[in-house]
């Protein structure tokens, strides 16, 4: 599909948009397990652990950057809405110079990252020298690894979410053969993994600019003027810069729901680890229709169609409503087999059967956030975002001050649902002023 200001907001066009990224998801937890797999033939538990913390570390200083996704995808919509056609290729060369550059960054500085990382998360001496391993072929990738949130940001906002779904089916199932290939037949371990997935983000960044090469289309791309222009890179920071923010601190609650979680006994701890993945499947599912919500909001918005602003915001989050009704259907009732799926151990499975409730709740409970957040970063309204997040995160905190003490796991489950609760309420409250902007716009 090609995004423009006139195309028919509809129930197809949402399920366009969405469908391919649902199915992007699907492909990452199947690399993640063949990762493991390959090092797992190995026979030895070092290298399965080193993979493991390599990957983790990397995940982390990679996740900082994933508001150049969101922050991509808000003003690309938002300058296709205006039909701004020069704005829009700018912001394709903005967000490459950044992830390319922070990725540079990276490469100069992984010494003193990576000491920081394992002081963080100490491990066995051979464990941390095969995870040295690793991580040394995989920083290369960096500039890469952080281009692609980018690349991925603009794709989305000019509704380009097929192409999204080729990049990923391609990245990870060339991963997936050069793993067993450099692992299984030249037997190069913990480094013919990384060497696969350097590999494939390299050639993942190649693909990327391939699909986007409308950008590249025209001579606004490399029109320094325009692409450095100080009013739009300030804008740019600043919406990056409140994405951050605020995705630090729902880090940090997830972070530290983890955290207080381990100090139960190892049957709950490991109870709470898989109920975890029904929250992954949950966000999944969403994150099609949240950036939906991104594209077709930002759209609006820079079309300054206040109508067409109110009709992708109720199209976009009947469709995650719908989805997390069948979500919570589907755990009521197949829950108890997810739960055996994952865990052999009898007093895990009974645990987790015991905790299955708030697992039930969960998707309804969270799906005016998710959604939300789809909604204001669509029209970049981030300040709101941060601010809303903080005082979400204040409630979190007293939450679990209280809850916990008194109910033990179940006071930490209620926190988690508490901070999504407040999370709704907030956004909710600050959304007629979102609306009203695309009268003013």
């Amino acid at each position: 599909m090609v995004a423009t200001r006139s195309t028919p907001l509809t129930h197809k066009r949402v399920l366009t948009i969405a469908l391919p990224i649902v199915l992007s998801n699907a492909t990452v937890p199947i690399l993640g397990a063949v990762d493991t797999g390959v090092v797992g033939q190995m026979g030895l538990a070092a290298p399965i652990g080193a993979v493991g913390i390599g990957a983790i570390i990397l995940t982390a200083i990679y996740w900082v950057f994933g508001f150049l996704r969101m922050g991509t995808t808000g003003l690309t919509a938002q300058a296709i809405g205006a039909d701004d056609h020069g704005e829009v290729s700018a912001m394709l060369t903005r967000a490459m110079i950044i992830g390319i550059g922070a990725g540079l960054v990276f490469v100069v500085l992984q010494a003193p990252l990576f000491w920081l990382a394992f002081k963080a998360a100490p491990a066995s001496p051979e464990v941390e020298n095969l995870a040295r391993q690793y991580l040394h072929i995989r920083i290369f990738s960096a500039p890469a690894a952080i281009a692609l949130f980018g690349i991925t940001g603009w794709l989305i906002a000019k509704e380009q979410t097929r192409s999204v779904l080729v990049l990923q089916l391609w990245m990870n199932g060339l991963n997936i053969l050069l793993d067993l290939l450099f692992v299984l037949q030249f037997d190069w371990g913990v480094q013919g993994v990384a060497f696969a997935t350097f590999i494939a983000e390299w050639s993942g960044l190649a693909l990327g600019l391939w699909l986007a090469r409308a950008g590249f289309s025209g001579g606004y791309w490399r029109d320094k003027a325009r692409v450095f222009d100080h009013v739009k890179m300030a804008r740019m920071a600043s919406v990056n810069g409140d994405i951050m923010i605020r995705s630090i601190l729902l880090e940090i609650a997830f972070v530290s729901f983890l955290f207080l979680g381990s100090s139960f006994d190892d049957v709950t701890l490991a109870a709470n680890q898989v109920l975890l993945q029904f929250l992954n499947i949950t966000a999944y599912a969403l994150d099609g229709f949240a950036f939906s919500a991104e594209a077709l909001v930002g759209n609006a918005l820079g079309a300054r169609n206040r109508t067409r602003l109110r009709r992708a915001v109720y199209l976009t989050s009947i469709w995650g409503v719908l989805i997390c009704i069948v979500l919570s259907i589907a755990f009521w009732f197949g829950g108890g087999f997810l739960i055996a799926l994952m865990a052999k151990s009898e007093p895990v499975q009974m645990a987790a059967q015991h905790y299955l409730p708030w697992m039930v709740i969960a998707p309804m409970i969270g799906v005016g956030a998710w959604m939300l957040d789809g909604v204001f970063i669509g029209a970049t309204r981030t300040a709101d975002m941060r601010n809303m997040m903080l005082i979400s995160f204040a409630f979190y905190v007293v939450s679990i001050l209280i809850l916990l003490p008194a109910y033990g796991n179940h006071g930490l489950w209620a926190s988690l649902m508490i901070l999504n609760i407040v999370r709704t309420i907030t956004l909710a409250w600050k959304y007629p002023a979102l609306e009203a902007s695309a009268d003013t716009a």
